[in-house]
């Protein structure tokens, strides 16, 4: 990325920064449903999982992040359709701005806006018993997947954003993204499942990735799994960004 692309990038950034400053009330509701997942999983179903461990909500932390991840990004094909629909992507056209840096800034504030919420839901876990004994490095590990995740999965909102019709369809895509970890080991392990069942949860990138997160958490090897999940979140991200940026060029040619 050239020095005019990322100078205009941040300018972008800065410009979306300031729009969900202003609406703080995104990332509350972004936090309020993982928190009370995890809720309800702690202290309503808790008792009755048996998930081979006696602090359940270490279990149930990485699938709970994964969600409000996936529940944040549904904001930003949401703002990216208003924009497409305000005809504020014609005017930033008109400018000698680099055409790629509009998408990147509502790429980059996702990053941003879904690092308050999981930094304010890890908050939360603490006070519900959340004990971890990851070093500075697994930490680092586990942030770097979880930012590689939302980028992914943002790229996939830009072309929800592009291609949708109305803003229930920009930001409806991500449904079943946030429920996906309910078929994976983020709250019971894979093994109790019927068979159908335990094969795709066994096989679709969130069940890696949590497993990864939480032996980083752990301080346990993370085997193959976290190769796997470096696998999906990279192949889905350069895929996301082909169709976006093709779409992206279509809109505005």
């Amino acid at each position: 990325m050239s020095s005019h692309v990322m100078s205009n990038t941040n300018v972008m950034l800065g410009r979306s920064i300031r729009h969900v400053t202003r609406s703080m009330d995104t990332i509350i509701t972004v936090t309020i449903m993982p928190i009370a997942f995890m809720l309800l999983f702690r202290y309503v179903f808790g008792g009755a999982i048996q998930a081979g461990t006696d602090n359940y909500t270490n279990y149930l932390m990485p699938g709970i992040l994964l969600i409000a991840i996936a529940s944040g990004i549904s904001y930003t094909g949401f703002r990216l359709f208003n924009d497409m629909q305000s005809g504020i992507f014609e005017r930033f056209h008109s400018m000698p701005i680099a055409r790629s840096s509009v998408l990147w800034g509502h790429v980059l504030t996702s990053v941003v806006s879904n690092a308050i919420s999981v930094v304010v839901i890890i908050g939360v876990g603490l006070i519900m018993g959340f004990r971890t004994s990851a070093g500075v490095l697994a930490w680092l590990a586990v942030v770097g997947i979880l930012a590689l995740f939302t980028l992914a999965l943002t790229w996939v909102a830009m072309i929800a954003g592009l291609a949708a019709s109305s803003p229930d369809g920009a930001s409806a895509f991500s449904y079943p993204l946030v429920f996906l970890p309910f078929i994976s080991s983020a709250f019971v392990p894979t093994g109790t499942m019927p068979g159908p069942v335990k094969a795709f949860a066994e096989h679709q990138p969130v069940t890696s990735i949590v497993n990864t997160i939480r032996a980083l958490f752990e301080q346990q090897p993370a085997g193959n799994d976290i190769w796997i999940a470096l696998g999906w979140c990279a192949g889905i991200l350069v895929v996301a960004y082909a169709f976006a940026m093709r779409a992206y060029h279509r809109r505005i040619a």
